[in-house]
């Protein structure tokens, strides 16, 4: 079983905890808060009735003289936080409790409001003694405290499921930072490796210019090194800040283009009409640049297996530079045009697919550009663009 297989069975298993422990503390907080309430919503049925009794009690004609017992004036004064109207049998109101003013004084909105309290809570009818009829009823609802109850648990789920996003986004990030630690180290472990054998080679290099054998093959070979060097120079420079200069676009590209002619197959024709233009200029870091338009060719020239045309080709207007690399290879679902500048993601049986997924980040995050598949089509071929922010040469 191999260590990242193991990482991910554990961040699996740790967000699995996470989401299971997130779910016991909802329902936990939802059973006891639930039964909080009906334990409130109990006393204060107990509290109006109470009440209601202690009117029945005093009552000679409309509410009655019942100063007499200040255990019962007591109990009637002590109108608590509960919302209440009381009618006559006829639903005609007769007095009111913490309702609003706007209520009280529409009758349909104060039918409503009584309509409302029914819906909540049976009324309480205040029986007189003397008689059966004129009786009053009680309409009450729920108090502040009993509705604050009822939306509390709501309240802790949101808590804990924002807890356990920001857990998880924490996470997450923390997770992706040492992913790119790890790259970054391995990518400078990488230039410091190559660092000895590419010296190597320019001495046997050096060694080769002064035997008598076709120098044209040493200058290729020469050239090849010198790429070799760059190669290194491009992996010391991730995760380092990546200074930005003004650079000849036309140049640039065509630099990459020509070297690459040379070492592509018989088959393929590869053209580019950015040196017959006049020079159009970005601010660019040179060697991470030239590495995004190596990156699309070697691409391009996987898609066509060995075979086809493939064309370079460079564009302007007064805010932007465009460098499209348009190949006739095996193209691309639209569904994939994304996908293909994701880390990972390759068609190829050999490969890491994390050529796009790093031209995206240089060409992005270093030079605030754009890149991006424009037209593709199965068995046709493809076209990538680089957009850069155009700049002007003070010569």
């Amino acid at each position: 079983m191999s260590l990242s297989f193991i990482k991910q069975d554990i961040s699996t298993r740790f967000r699995t905890s996470m989401m299971v422990i997130g779910i016991i503390l909802v329902s936990v907080s939802l059973l006891i808060s639930n039964r909080m309430a009906q334990t409130l919503r109990e006393k204060e049925k107990h509290d109006v009735e109470l009440w209601a009794a202690a009117m029945e009690r005093v009552n000679r004609d409309a509410l009655g003289d019942y100063m007499k017992d200040p255990l019962v004036t007591a109990i009637i004064n002590n109108r608590n936080n509960i919302p209440f109207i009381i009618t006559d049998e006829n639903l005609i109101p007769i007095s009111c409790h913490l309702i609003e003013e706007h209520i009280t004084s529409n009758p349909l909105a104060l039918r409503k409001k009584i309509d409302e309290m029914a819906a909540v809570n049976t009324p309480i009818i205040v029986h007189f003694w003397w008689t059966t009829e004129h009786n009053h009823i009680i309409f009450y609802g729920r108090s502040l405290t009993l509705k604050m109850l009822y939306v509390f648990p709501l309240v802790q789920m949101l808590i804990i499921i924002a807890f356990v996003v920001a857990l998880f986004v924490a996470f997450r990030s923390t997770k992706q930072d040492e992913q790119k630690r790890v790259w970054i180290g391995l990518a400078k472990e990488t230039a410091h490796q190559l660092g000895t054998p590419t010296s190597s080679l320019m001495g046997w290099l050096e060694y080769l210019k002064e035997q008598p054998i076709d120098q044209a093959v040493v200058d290729e070979i020469s050239k090849d090194v010198s790429h070799l060097r760059k190669i290194v120079d491009r992996f010391s420079k991730i995760g380092s800040d990546a200074p930005l200069i003004l650079g000849n676009i036309n140049e640039i590209v065509g630099g990459s283009v020509m070297y690459f002619r040379k070492r592509i197959p018989r088959y393929v024709n590869l053209t580019y009409d950015g040196l017959a233009q006049t020079p159009i200029y970005a601010m660019v870091n040179i060697a991470l640049f030239e590495w995004v338009i190596e990156n699309l060719l070697k691409n391009s020239l996987d898609a066509m297996q060995g075979r086809g045309s493939l064309d370079v080709l460079l564009s302007s207007n007064e805010h932007s530079i465009f460098v499209d690399v348009r190949d006739s290879g095996k193209g691309i679902a639209k569904s994939n045009w994304k996908r293909i500048f994701k880390p990972g993601y390759s068609t190829k049986t050999r490969g890491w697919g994390l050529g796009l997924s790093l031209s995206r980040r240089i060409v992005e995050e270093y030079h605030g550009g754009h890149i991006a598949v424009i037209d593709s089509q199965i068995g046709v071929g493809t076209t990538i663009r680089v957009t850069l922010k155009r700049a002007y040469s003070s010569q």
